[in-house]
């Protein structure tokens, strides 16, 4: 028997208004999602809608931070964890955005859609921005420590951060666009052929 919408946890019928959200923007578009698509679409009452997200702007910023911090979550627990070795975390990093949390189809049309408003919507550019410059911080941290550890002295860690991150932007719109015959392993493949060429004795053996 499901449980009657009204005796969720407040917690849990947000998380389900932003769920069915992810699914109406992948169909509809930004612009396209209404409150009654996402209502229906999660099985609730426009009152409850109203109540936790009180319009559809708050709940369209609250989905983007939503895949935002899950995105920055993941990369952190990477980041952080002291069992890793550089190398290791930097193929963690590399598998964590192709993997099926990150390349499903819904979520990648709504990284979209929301990249595409940045422009005009300071709100949603100040959230990617955030997530954008901590991840990149990071990443660039991981691959000064290795230029170092592997004596690549020719390696400049900034602009290896800046291509890779160009690159997986480009992949992903790839699995977003043209699925069919190309899948996030197919993907993954060429992030690691880049980082080879930059560091051919860390990741060179790796496919």
């Amino acid at each position: 028997m499901s449980e009657n919408p009204r005796s969720m946890p407040a917690k849990t019928r947000r998380r389900q208004l932003i769920k069915a959200t992810i699914k109406c923007i992948a169909k509809n578009g930004l612009s396209g999602t209404t409150m009654a698509d996402v209502t229906s679409k999660a099985g609730l009452s426009l009152g409850i809608v109203n109540l936790h997200f009180e319009t559809k702007e708050k709940l369209l910023i609250e989905t983007l931070r939503f895949i935002s911090d899950e995105y920055r979550n993941g990369l952190d627990k990477i980041f952080f964890n002291d069992k890793l070795s550089v190398e290791e975390k930097i193929i963690a990093h590399v598998s964590f955005d192709f993997s099926r949390a990150i390349t499903d189809r819904d979520k990648l049309a709504v990284w979209f859609a929301f990249w595409g408003e940045t422009k005009s919507r300071p709100t949603y550019m100040s959230i990617c921005a955030d997530y954008i410059d901590e991840i990149a911080k990071n990443l660039t941290s991981l691959f000064s420590i290795l230029k170092k550890e592997g004596n690549y002295t020719s390696v400049d860690p900034d602009l290896v951060c800046i291509c890779y991150t160009a690159l997986s932007d480009g992949l992903w719109l790839d699995l977003l666009l043209t699925p069919k015959g190309w899948d996030a392993d197919d993907a993954k493949a060429v992030a690691m052929h880049y980082l080879a060429t930059q560091f051919p004795n860390n990741f060179s053996h790796i496919r």
